[in-house]
């Protein structure tokens, strides 16, 4: 069985078929799933789906291309959110410096607030960061974001960022992005992880893996990834699938 750690489930995307879309993916083996909060207004959606399938957890948070839309109360709603059984994780949270979509000085002040809440509601956090590798883990050190832990999600940096993320006693975890024919970095790097800090996830509708290129993404296509571990590792795909679940159990405290 398999868990996708990393999913927009609320995606408009998904809007005309997406009863059918999670009934594949359990068909497909995945047991549960983590659908991710972006915003305010994507936190409360996927706290919504969360207490609609008892499979689905969702994380809350605010990620670094919206933190310039923080407002009054945004915090405290977060606060009245977290105490929900199914709320397991806070983020995406981070820096991305590709786009600035918010100033890169707003997403560092809001990207520490944010981990000091996550500390302060003990949830731990899912990482995004692109082109900020030096800023993220400075931070994350500072702010002393190992005492609660987390995941750098839909990991692409390079073998420095991996060594400072595990040096934190965070998790890596591997998308699509795995199998396409050019990341031969990234699946060297997952190769060196130990498969106990490794989480795997489609970021779907985002990031579809090989052999589904060119159509939209959604989580019965983290088999793929899971596939492309195993044969990174030279394992049998149930182990991958056992140990990437229990990883992600131990660091959501999921049943």
């Amino acid at each position: 069985m398999l868990i996708d750690t990393h999913t927009h489930l609320d995606d408009a995307r998904y809007n005309d078929d997406r009863e059918a879309m999670i009934a594949r993916a359990r068909e497909a083996g995945v047991e549960a799933f983590l659908t991710i909060g972006c915003d305010l207004a994507t936190s409360h959606a996927a706290v919504r789906l969360a207490d609609r399938y008892p499979f689905v957890y969702a994380s809350i948070g605010v990620h670094p291309h919206e933190v310039k839309h923080i407002g009054d109360g945004w915090y405290d709603e977060f606060r009245q959110l977290a105490p929900q059984k199914n709320v397991v994780a806070y983020g995406e949270i981070g820096l991305d410096y590709h786009y600035n979509h918010s100033s890169p000085k707003e997403q560092r002040d809001r990207f520490r607030e944010q981990v000091q809440l996550a500390r302060e509601l003990k949830l731990p956090v899912i990482i995004h960061t692109r082109e900020a590798q030096e800023d993220t883990i400075t931070i994350l050190r500072e702010e002393k974001a190992s005492e609660i832990g987390g995941v750098f999600h839909c990991f692409s940096g390079d073998a420095w960022l991996a060594k400072d993320a595990l040096d934190l006693g965070f998790y890596l975890s591997f998308s699509g992005i795995l199998t396409f024919p050019n990341a031969t970095m990234v699946r060297d790097i997952a190769k060196n992880t130990p498969l106990d800090r490794v989480l795997i996830e489609t970021d779907c509708p985002y990031l579809t893996p090989v052999p589904y290129r060119g159509k939209r993404n959604e989580p019965a296509y983290v088999s793929q990834v899971a596939q492309q571990l195993a044969s990174i590792h030279n394992l049998p795909l149930d182990d991958v699938a056992e140990q990437t679940s229990t990883n992600a159990k131990r660091l959501f405290r999921i049943v």
